[in-house]
């Protein structure tokens, strides 16, 4: 093998390692915050349970458009956030798909 061939696979193999690594790190963390207590936050709600939170969500506040949801605190419960047709964003928590709260986001916070 000549010189010139075996720098450039010295050089592929060190693209593919690092783009390994960086693969690692990305699942690693899980594209996930850890608020400091070890609880993940951040995490969207996916599949059925999308479904169902969106649905409880809407309901709750009388229909919109789901802006964005969370799952998995430490009680398993879920956020949706739902944009009302105003342009008001309100914020619904549901345990078991049951709405146990909701709260208005401030004016500011748009």
């Amino acid at each position: 093998m000549t010189d010139k061939h075996q720098g450039a696979l010295i050089a592929i193999a060190a693209v593919v390692a690092l783009a390994a690594g960086g693969v690692a790190i990305a699942g690693a963390t899980g594209g996930e915050r850890d608020d400091g207590d070890g609880a993940q936050a951040d995490r969207p709600i996916t599949g059925e349970a999308l479904a169902r939170a969106r649905a409880a969500a809407l309901e709750a506040v009388g229909g919109g458009r789901v802006t964005a949801t969370e799952a998995g605190d430490e009680d398993g419960a879920y956020e949706v956030e739902v944009t009302r047709p105003d342009g008001r964003r309100v914020d619904v928590q549901l345990r078991g798909f049951a709405v146990v709260g909701t709260e208005e986001e401030p004016a500011g916070d748009r």
